[in-house]
């Protein structure tokens, strides 16, 4: 991991931004801890750091500033600073003309888009986690939070320092993560915005119904894809609170 920047804000939060193997990510930490601080894994859609830096960089500072947890970010595969790749280019150019055309999403299109992504970003969350889990003052335990959710199922079944985590429903879910999501055991916390207009509802509350958690709580709310409101970030770091700092 190299530091590539640091700056500290008004709030007090340290923001250092790194690269990892040449993926780009952003760390925020406390500025001030006497103990090392639990970790926060703050995923997002494919749309780059750039693009979703503002709404990173507030669930983050929140966390930092007013809980004392660390967060940490990276680009995912294909987007932003990143590298494109033909196949998920297509996928991406068919789910398009699937939703132009008014017809329900094939299975396949979804496959495509979501299963690939899956497959690159987990190893790469795994591999950040080592990194981060190894620098001073940050002693985990870990969470993640948010970004594509078959991507947070996965890293749920398959990194045990994961301890929690806050999933956002609103993307599409591929059906082999129904079957992954039976295998999640960890505290959940979901967040569904009943009137989104990408996502499917129904789909979403499949999903939730499928994971083996035996604590999970769904959080829905009316409104759009970005209309979470502002009280669900202190009742997704009272969540945090309640499974990091034991």
């Amino acid at each position: 991991m190299h530091f590539v920047s640091e700056q500290l804000l008004d709030d007090g939060v340290l923001e250092r931004r790194f690269t990892l193997d040449g993926i780009p990510g952003i760390l925020w930490t406390p500025g001030s801890a006497s103990a090392p601080v639990p970790l926060i894994l703050i995923g997002h859609p494919p749309l780059g750091l750039a693009r979703m830096y503002p709404r990173l960089a507030g669930r983050a500072r929140h966390y930092a500033a007013r809980h004392g947890f660390a967060a940490a970010t990276i680009e995912l595969p294909g987007s932003g600073e990143r590298p494109r790749w033909a196949a998920a280019e297509q996928a991406r150019a068919n789910l398009r003309r699937a939703l132009e055309a008014g017809g329900p999403v094939d299975g396949d299109i979804v496959d495509a888009l979501v299963m690939p992504l899956v497959e690159r970003a987990v190893p790469e969350w795994r591999t950040a986690l080592d990194a981060l889990l190894a620098l001073p003052g940050i002693g985990g335990p870990v969470g993640y939070e948010g970004g594509v959710i078959s991507v947070g199922v996965r890293l749920a079944v398959v990194e045990p320092r994961i301890v929690a985590a806050g999933l956002f429903a609103g993307s599409l879910v591929p059906a082999a993560m129904f079957e992954e999501a039976r295998r999640v055991t960890i505290p959940l916390h979901v967040l569904l915005q009943w009137d989104d207009e990408g996502n499917d509802r129904q789909a979403a509350l499949d999903l939730y119904d499928a994971f083996g958690s035996k604590e999970k709580t769904l959080h829905a709310n009316t409104g759009g894809h970005t209309g979470v409101p502002a009280f669900e970030l202190d009742a997704g770091a009272r969540f945090f609170a309640r499974h990091l700092l034991t």
